[in-house]
């Protein structure tokens, strides 16, 4: 049986071992749970250990267990995956955040389906920094047109950025990412969440100033 409490203890004090390497306090980073795949036993685990914001991938797969958790009503659910627009509305209802905006119409069919919550959806938008043609993602030359269009969503609340580097990426493209996040910061308040860094690349993201990282197999083990 995976010790799902041990391993997020562990995770933890790797990112407050990252954290103080980049001269920076553990709790400017969040630990955002990757539960894509694992069952809901496994979330409960994670729950119990004080574990509250997870990421899942899978709309049909995400809503089961939020249904199944509803009675935990202090976890904060994380949509991290790619958005068809016919799931829009799903995504729109049932999650608090959602960090893979990449396409204006996307971005207007959530701000749409979002007009019967009490509060805005936090999204973040997804930059392919490493320029990868299989991966998801706005280009960075083509973010001020999905930003202009966000501004015009009232059901959307512009929180940051999110990126995936390529694997084994150097540390420059987390270094233009934090740029760029720093540079969008100034004109737009709402921004203070650069979601970035996974079990392998952690230390690159958070020296380059993550203030989320999205954790999965080193704390339910490997995928499904």
């Amino acid at each position: 049986m995976i010790a799902i409490k041990d391993n997020i203890a562990q995770v933890k004090l790797q990112i407050s071992s990252a954290c103080q390497h980049a001269h920076r306090k553990p709790d400017e980073v969040t630990l955002l749970a990757v539960s894509k795949t694992k069952p809901v036993e496994m979330l409960e685990q994670a729950y119990q250990a004080g574990q509250r914001n997870f990421g899942e991938s899978y709309v049909q797969e995400a809503i089961d267990k939020i249904t199944a958790l509803q009675n935990k009503s202090d976890i904060t659910w994380h949509f991290i995956g790619p958005i068809q627009t016919n799931k829009t509305k799903l995504i729109a209802n049932h999650f608090s955040w959602v960090h893979s905006i990449d396409r204006i119409k996307v971005a207007k069919r959530l701000n749409e389906h979002r007009s019967n919550q009490d509060t805005p959806l936090n999204i973040c938008l997804q930059v392919n920094i490493s320029g990868e043609i299989t991966k998801s993602g706005v280009l960075p030359q083509e973010l001020p047109a999905l930003l202009e269009a966000i501004e015009t969503c009232e059901n959307l609340c512009l929180r940051g950025l999110m990126a995936i580097p390529e694997k084994n990426a150097s540390a420059a493209s987390f270094i233009q990412m934090q740029q760029l996040f720093l540079t969008l910061k100034t004109r737009y308040p709402t921004m203070d969440t650069l979601s970035m860094g996974m079990s392998a690349d952690m230390q690159h993201a958070i020296n380059a100033g993550s203030t989320l990282v999205r954790i999965g197999s080193a704390i339910f083990g490997a995928r499904n």
